[in-house]
C-alpha cells in the first residue's frame, strides 16, 4: 500500500502543472543537466583512456616489457642468457649492444643511439624492428634507421651512413674518433618522434667489432612477457648480484604516474558538473514540497504515513536524477559510436602517433561514474524528502 500511494504521487508529480510551470523547467534542467554531465564525462574518461593507452602501447613497443642491465663494468654473458632461456622458456629474448653515435651526412652531423641486435630475435619482441626488416635479408654492417633520421638526412636503401662512435683509436701521437659507414637497408616508424629521430638497428656482430666486444658479451637483454609484473620477481630471484631487471613501466614511471594524476582530477573536476546539476534536483524538489504542502498536510492527516510521504519524494528525486543518467549513458554510448566509427575528428599523427581519435572507456570506469553520480542523486533526493515530513499539519491546514 505504501508503494502504491508513493508511486501514484510521483507519476502526479512529474506531470506539467500549468499553474507552476517554473517548477516543470527546474525539473527539465536538472534531467538534462545530470544528462549531459554524465555524458561528458564518458567521453572525457573515454579520450583520456584511449591516449593513455596508445602511449603506453609506443613506450611498451619500444621500451620492452622487461630488460636485464649490468650493475658493474663486467657485461652480460652468453652464459647469463642460456640460464635465462633454460629457466624460463616461456618468454623471449633479444640480446643487445647499445652506443650512443653521430650520424655524418655531409656538414650535417647528429646524434643518435645505436643497437646491434640480432635482428631474428629483436623481431620477435619489436614488432616496430619486424615491420622494418620484413622481406629483407640484412647483411652485417646493414643500418635500420627511425623515420625521421631517414627524412633529415634524406637517406636512400642502399646509401651508405657515416657513423661516428665515441670510442677512440689511437693514430700516431694522438687519439681520433672512430668512423664506420653502415648501409642504410630500411627505416621504421614507431609514432613517437623522440625514437624515430635517435634510434637506430645494425647486427649484433658489427657492432661488436667496432666497439671491440669479446664475443659472447652483451650490453644487456631485452625479454618479451605477457605477465612482465609477476615475471619481473621471478627473474630477480635467479640473477646474479651484478645483473638487474627492469619494467617498462619503471623506465617511465614519472610520465604515468602524471598521466595518473590527471585522469583523477579530470573524473573529479567532470563530476563537479554533476554536483551542480543535482541542485537543480534539490530546487525542483523543494519547490514542489512548498507548492504541495497543503496536499501533503492533508495526506498525513488522513492515515498517510510520514514514510510514504519520505518516500515519495525521494523516489522523485530519483525518477529525475535516474532517468537522465540513462539518457546521459545513452547519449554518451551514441557519440562514442560516432567518434569510434567515423573520421570525424582527425588528429595530426606526427603530433599523436595516430590520425584517429583514441577511445577507450574501461568498465571501472565507467561504473565509478554511474556509482558516484547515482551517490549525488541519492543524496540530492534525501533532504527534500525529509523536509517533506517536517510540514506542521494543524498549521498547515488552519492558515491554508
Amino acid at each position: 500500500m505504501t508503494k502504491n500511494l508513493s508511486f501514484y504521487l510521483v507519476k502526479k508529480y512529474l506531470r506539467f502543472d500549468a499553474s507552476q510551470p517554473f517548477i516543470t523547467v527546474i525539473t527539465i534542467l536538472a534531467f538534462l543537466g545530470v544528462a549531459i554531465g554524465l555524458t561528458v564525462l564518458m567521453v572525457a574518461m573515454a579520450i583520456m583512456n584511449g591516449f593513455d593507452k596508445e602511449f603506453e602501447k609506443k613506450l611498451f613497443t619500444m621500451n620492452y616489457p622487461l630488460s636485464i642491465y649490468s650493475r658493474s663494468f663486467s657485461p652480460v654473458s652468453q652464459t647469463d642468457l642460456n640460464r635465462l632461456k633454460t629457466q624460463f622458456p616461456h618468454l623471449k629474448f633479444s640480446p643487445y649492444i647499445s652506443t650512443q653515435v653521430i650520424i655524418k651526412k655531409g656538414n650535417r652531423l647528429e646524434g643518435g643511439i645505436l643497437f646491434g641486435v640480432n635482428f631474428d630475435e629483436e623481431a620477435g619482441i619489436n614488432s616496430i624492428v619486424k615491420e622494418s626488416i620484413e622481406g629483407k635479408t640484412l647483411e652485417k654492417y646493414d643500418l635500420i634507421v627511425g623515420h625521421e633520421i631517414q627524412k633529415i638526412h634524406q637517406f636512400s636503401i642502399g646509401e651508405k651512413a657515416t657513423l661516428i662512435f665515441t670510442k677512440n683509436d689511437p693514430g700516431g701521437m694522438s687519439l681520433i674518433p672512430k668512423m664506420k659507414r653502415f648501409n642504410v637497408q630500411g627505416s621504421f616508424k614507431s609514432g613517437l618522434m623522440a625514437y624515430d629521430k635517435s634510434y637506430m638497428y645494425t647486427t649484433l656482430d658489427a657492432l661488436a667489432q667496432v666497439l671491440q666486444y669479446d664475443v659472447g658479451n652483451f650490453d644487456g637483454i631485452h625479454i618479451y612477457s605477457d605477465e612482465p609484473f609477476s615475471d619481473i620477481e621471478k627473474i630477480k630471484k635467479i640473477l646474479p648480484d651484478d645483473l638487474g631487471v627492469v619494467g617498462w613501466w619503471q623506465m617511465n614511471g614519472n610520465f604515468f604516474a602524471a598521466l595518473a594524476l590527471e585522469k583523477r582530477a579530470l573524473f573529479i573536476v567532470l563530476m563537479l558538473i554533476i554536483l551542480i546539476a543535482s541542485l537543480n534536483i534539490i530546487s525542483s524538489l523543494m519547490m514542489t514540497v512548498m507548492n504541495r504542502r497543503k496536499e501533503i498536510a492533508l495526506l498525513l492527516s488522513l492515515g498517510a504515513y510520514k514514510k510514504e510521504i519520505k518516500n515519495t519524494f525521494f523516489y522523485l528525486g530519483l525518477a529525475i536524477g535516474g532517468g537522465g543518467m540513462l539518457f546521459g549513458v545513452l547519449l554518451g554510448s551514441l557519440i562514442l559510436f560516432v567518434l569510434g566509427s567515423f573520421d570525424v575528428i582527425s588528429l595530426p599523427a606526427d603530433v599523436y602517433g595516430t590520425a584517429k581519435l583514441p577511445l577507450d572507456l574501461s568498465m571501472i570506469d565507467f561504473v565509478l561514474i554511474i556509482v558516484g553520480t547515482s551517490i549525488i542523486v541519492a543524496l540530492s533526493s534525501y533532504y527534500p524528502a525529509h523536509k517533506a515530513t517536517q510540514i506542521n499539519v494543524l498549521d498547515t491546514l488552519r492558515n491554508e
